[in-house]
């Protein structure tokens, strides 16, 4: 029996049992995700190839260390939060064992890896979720809200700054993410796969792209200095510029303008805010923390700002989840993109017509 049967046939919905591939630095932040998700879940089995950090993950969070093959026995869902390139065999793996999966960002290395991880989870019929998770924020959703105002006009063009010291130290402590072998790239896919997602969920999909990157940390294949130009099929055009440095005072930070004919907008930190605005004619507005929160509650947005909750409703009621893995592909088309552009010194790369995806 499926979880979605057994909670048909149950008065109290029996929790998620949820297994992590991966115990470092990005499993907390999901750890902390579920423990605050509204639907009742458990932790019960992890793995990781070291064994020791698996021990303590079991040891802090509940379930247990066990085999790879083993975890999938145990679990409604799994969370792939590895390295990039194990997340297509992973997600596989669990898709054909019957198993939601909820896979980090990048998804895989290239565009070409997502669309056979999106053939394999769609032929198993499995929930499948993406770690995009600033689509979640309030900040980013009080932007979408207010450029989507029809007093706002539209959209001319937006400034994106992503800026992060390099995650091979620090808080992340990610040696991975700098081995080109096990990350595929750096700060432009590693990092702002999030913002090149983000941009779209606000203007539409990508039609052309050019862009320069840099490996200043001289690490093989590791972009630490992208500066993007991106356009949008509604017209739009924006700016992005994605920085590693060494100031470890700024482990990530984002800001963002947007201007519009008659609206111009500004997220001044993505998880909390504050968004400061002002329409043509009015006075500036400014809102951050609990205030965003409420504000997108009011103007109608019921959308949950836990993608923790968002994904465990999805597998508990059987229904799709968003964002999925086919929904992160024409991020991952669009960076492939500005790759090919770096590569031919800035040359501008349009996207075929049939990879230019309708807005969510």
């Amino acid at each position: 029996m499926n979880l979605a049967s057994q909670v048909m046939s149950a008065s109290t919905p029996p929790p998620v049992r949820v297994g992590f591939y991966g115990a470092g630095f990005i499993s907390q932040f999901h750890v902390a995700a579920l423990a605050a998700s509204s639907v009742p879940n458990e932790i019960v089995a992890v793995h990781d190839p070291d064994a020791e950090r698996a021990a303590r993950f079991a040891a802090s969070h509940g379930g247990r260390a066990v085999g790879e093959d083993e975890l999938l026995e145990l679990v409604d869902a799994v969370y792939v939060a590895t390295w990039t390139s194990e997340h297509p065999r992973l997600v596989e793996k669990a898709a054909a064992a019957g198993r939601a999966v909820f896979c980090e960002k990048p998804v895989a290395v290239d565009a070409p890896t997502v669309e056979r991880m999106v053939a394999a989870v769609e032929r198993a019929g499995v929930v499948n979720q993406v770690g995009l998770v600033l689509r979640f924020l309030p900040s980013f959703r009080w932007v979408r809200h207010l450029v989507r105002d029809e007093q706002a006009g539209r959209v001319l063009a937006v400034v994106f700054r992503d800026d992060q010291y390099i995650p091979n130290q620090g808080v992340y402590g990610s040696t991975w993410r700098v081995d080109a072998a096990r990350a595929g790239r750096g700060t432009l896919l590693e990092h702002s796969i999030h913002d090149v997602d983000i941009l779209q969920w606000l203007l539409g999909p990508v039609c052309a792209v050019s862009a320069t990157a840099r490996e200043v940390h001289g690490h093989p294949g590791i972009d630490d200095v992208v500066v993007a130009r991106l356009d949008f099929a509604g017209g739009a055009s924006a700016s992005l510029v994605s920085v590693w440095h060494d100031i470890l005072e700024r482990p990530s930070l984002r800001r963002v303008e947007v201007f519009c004919e008659r609206l111009y907008v500004a997220l001044e930190g993505d998880v909390a805010g504050p968004v400061r605005w002002r329409f043509a004619g009015e006075e500036e507005q400014v809102l951050e923390g609990d205030e965003l929160r409420t504000a997108i509650a009011e103007a109608g947005d019921v959308g949950t700002v836990n993608s923790a909750t968002a994904f465990l409703s999805a597998v508990r009621d059987g229904r799709p989840a968003e964002p999925s893995l086919a929904d992160a592909l024409p991020a991952h088309r669009a960076v492939d993109a500005l790759y090919r552009s770096a590569g031919a010194g800035g040359a501008v790369v349009r996207l075929d017509h049939d990879q230019v995806d309708a807005p969510a």
